[in-house]
C-alpha cells in the first residue's frame, strides 16, 4: 500500500511518484488549495491538494484531523521560504495525484502538539496520547536503546536468556505480587522482583555471560522513578573483578548514549564513595549538575544554647548539615515557609536558616535569624568558614536523624538548585558511588538488614567484621547515577558458601530458614569460585 514512510521523504525522492499512508496531522484550505500534513511514526510529509483533480479535490475537502489516509503523488520541492528546516522532509512536498480515506475519526478529544494536557487526560485517551510526536519520539528511543545494548552485550559474548515469570517468594527488599495455583488451592506463586536467583543459577550452570531485558514486579508505593511493573536490562558475569565489570558497563553506557542519543559521556565517569556522597550531597545518587552542597557542623554545635542543635549534635546516629545558597539572602518569607513545608515531606521537623548580610559582625545585626542569639560567636564563626559564606548568602539547616537531614536537605538542595539555577551548564553528569555498606540498621524490627540483598559480597578486608561489626562492614557493590537518577547498580556475588552462610548470621537468617529459601544455592556445588556481578537499568516511558 506504500512506498515510504512520511517522515524519511527527502530530496533523494524527487520527482518519485510515492504512496504513502498515515494521519492527518493538521489539514490547512489555503482558498483553492488544501495542505494536508500526513503524518506517520517516522514523522511528517506535507502534501498538496490541487483543485484540477476534481474528484482527489472533493476528498480532500472532507479530510479532517486523526482521518486515516493513503496518499499518491509525486515529490517536488517546496517553493522558495517555505521550507522547513526541523524535520526531514522539510525540504519536498508530494503533489498529490491520489487520495484514499481508509478510516475516518470523529474530532481528537485534544490536540496532539499541546503540551499542557492533565495526566487524567492522557491516560483516559491513551491511544490517542500515544500519537503525540513526543510520545513517537519516547518509544522510538526505548526500541533504539534496547537494540544498543542488546548489539553491545551480543558482541560481548552474553547470551540472551529467558528466565520463569511464575516463581517461589524470595527476600529482594520489596513486597511480592502473588499470582494463586488454581491446581494447588492456597498456594501462590510469586513474580519476579528480579532475576536475582536465576541468574546466579546460571552462573553456577556455566553459563558465563547473561543478559536479558525483561519485566519485574514489585508492589511497593509509586515514585516517580518507580512503577510496580518495569523493564530492566539484567547481566550476570562471572569471573571479573569489580574494577573489569565496571569498565565493561561504563563502555555499555557510553556506547548506548551515542547510538541512541549522539551525546558523548566523559571517559572515564567519576567515582566517589558512598560515604562521601551522603556528607556532600545528602544522596546516593547526587545530582552533580547542581553547585551546592551540604557541610557537616554536628561537631560545631554540640555546645551551643540552642537545644534543637545541641540535642542532636550529641545523639546517636544525629547530623547536623548546612546548605549554603549564593545570594540567597533575597529568598522571601513566603519562599522559606515553602521550603519548610517541602523537607517536611521526608520527615524534617523544621528549617532553619541564617541570612548573612554583614559577615563582619557575628551577631544579630550581621546575620539574619531567630536562631542567632542562641549560637555563640566561636560556632558561628566555624559555620561561616566552613560553608564559605558571603554577604547576601543565605544557610539553611538541618538537623535530625541522619537519614532525615540527608533525605530532606539532599532534596532540598536539588530543588533550590533547579529554582534558582545554581546549576552547571552539563546536560550530563554520570557519577559512579562506590564502597556501600553491607547492612543497614532496622530501629523498628531491632535487626541489620541486607543494603543490596542478602548474596551481595563484603570487601575482602571487611570479612571479619561480618560477625564483630556488621555496621562497619562495606560491600562490593556500585552504582551508577545520572542527573539524580539512578541509573543502574549491581554488586560482586558471594561465591563461598562459609561467607555466605555468615552474612546470614549477621542479618538473623537461621541455618534452617537458609536451607529452606536458598538451600539450592548453598549446596556444596555452588562453592567453586566465581565472581558474579549483576547491573539493572529501569525505563519509564509513560510521560515526556
Amino acid at each position: 500500500m506504500r512506498t515510504n514512510y512520511c517522515g524519511q521523504l527527502n530530496t533523494d525522492q524527487l520527482d518519485q511518484t510515492v504512496s504513502i499512508c498515515g494521519w492527518a496531522h493538521r489539514r490547512r484550505d489555503h482558498g483553492g488549495v488544501i495542505f494536508i500534513d500526513l503524518r506517520d511514526r517516522e514523522g511528517l510529509a506535507q502534501v498538496v491538494c490541487d483543485p484540477d483533480r476534481a474528484e482527489m479535490f472533493k476528498i480532500a475537502e472532507s479530510v479532517r484531523n486523526e482521518f486515516v489516509l493513503r496518499i499518491t503523488g509525486k515529490v517536488r520541492r517546496r517553493p522558495a521560504g517555505t521550507t522547513n528546516a526541523n524535520i526531514t522532509s522539510g525540504e519536498i512536498e508530494i503533489l498529490c495525484h491520489e487520495i484514499e480515506v481508509l478510516n475516518a475519526s470523529i474530532t481528537p478529544p485534544f490536540q496532539l502538539d499541546d503540551e499542557n494536557l492533565s495526566e487524567t487526560v492522557r491516560l483516559t485517551n491513551r491511544v490517542i496520547d500515544l500519537r503525540r510526536p513526543q510520545m513517537q519520539k519516547n518509544m522510538m528511543l526505548r526500541y533504539k536503546v534496547a537494540m544498543s545494548f542488546r548489539r553491545f552485550l551480543d558482541s560481548r559474548g552474553f547470551i540472551d536468556i529467558e528466565t520463569p515469570m511464575l516463581t517461589k517468594s524470595t527476600p529482594e527488599g520489596a513486597r511480592d505480587y502473588l499470582v494463586p495455583s488454581r491446581v494447588h488451592p492456597g498456594e501462590f506463586f510469586a513474580l519476579p522482583q528480579s532475576p536475582q536467583l536465576f541468574k546466579q543459577l546460571l552462573m553456577v550452570a556455566g553459563f558465563d555471560r547473561y543478559y536479558q531485558i525483561t519485566k519485574c514486579f514489585r508492589d511497593e508505593d509509586l515514585r516517580a522513578d518507580r512503577q510496580p511493573e518495569f523493564t530492566q536490562v539484567d547481566i550476570e558475569t562471572s569471573f571479573l573483578t569489580e574494577t573489569q565489570i565496571i569498565a565493561l558497563t561504563e563502555e555499555l553506557i557510553r556506547t548506548v548514549f551515542k547510538e541512541a542519543l549522539d551525546t558523548d559521556l566523559p571517559n572515564p565517569f567519576p567515582r566517589m564513595t558512598y560515604q562521601e556522597a551522603m556528607a556532600r550531597f545528602g544522596s546516593d545518587k547526587p545530582d552533580l549538575r547542581v553547585t551546592l552542597e551540604l557541610t557537616e557542623v554536628t561537631d560545631v554545635v554540640k555546645d551551643v544554647a540552642f537545644k534543637v542543635f545541641a540535642g542532636v549534635a550529641n545523639s546517636e546516629n544525629g547530623r547536623v548539615a548546612a546548605l549554603r545558597v549564593p545570594g540567597g539572602s533575597a529568598f522571601t518569607r513566603g519562599e522559606i515557609d515553602e521550603y519548610t513545608k517541602f523537607v517536611g515531606i521526608y520527615g524534617a521537623k523544621g528549617l532553619a536558616y541564617i541570612k548573612i548580610n554583614d559577615i563582619t559582625q557575628l551577631n544579630e545585626t550581621g546575620l539574619q535569624s531567630p536562631i542567632v542569639k542562641n549560637i555563640h560567636e566561636a560556632a558561628l564563626k566555624a559555620i561561616i568558614e566552613r560553608t564559605g559564606a558571603q554577604n547576601g548568602d543565605i544557610i539553611f539547616f538541618g538537623a535530625d536523624k541522619e537519614k532525615v537531614v540527608n533525605d530532606a536537605i539532599g532534596a532540598l538542595r536539588s530543588k533550590i538548585g533547579h529554582e534558582k539555577n545554581h546549576v552547571t551548564g552539563d546536560k550530563w553528569k554520570p557519577l559512579w558511588v562506590v564502597d556501600f555498606p553491607m547492612f543497614e540498621y532496622d530501629e523498628e524490627g531491632k535487626r541489620w538488614n541486607a543494603c543490596h540483598h542478602p548474596f551481595t559480597a563484603p570487601k575482602d578486608e571487611h570479612l571479619a567484621l561480618l560477625e564483630t561489626d556488621p555496621g562497619k562492614c562495606l560491600a562490593k557493590a556500585y552504582d551508577l547515577a545520572l542527573n539524580g537518577w539512578e541509573l543502574g547498580g549491581g554488586s560482586v556475588r558471594i561465591h563461598k558458601a562459609d561467607v555466605q552462610s555468615t552474612v546470614f548470621r549477621a542479618l538473623n537468617i537461621g541455618a534452617e530458614e537458609a536451607q529452606l529459601k536458598f538451600g539450592f544455592l548453598l549446596m556444596p556445588c555452588n562453592t567453586v569460585h566465581r565472581r558474579m556481578v549483576g547491573w539493572r537499568s529501569a525505563w519509564i516511558v509513560s510521560s515526556p
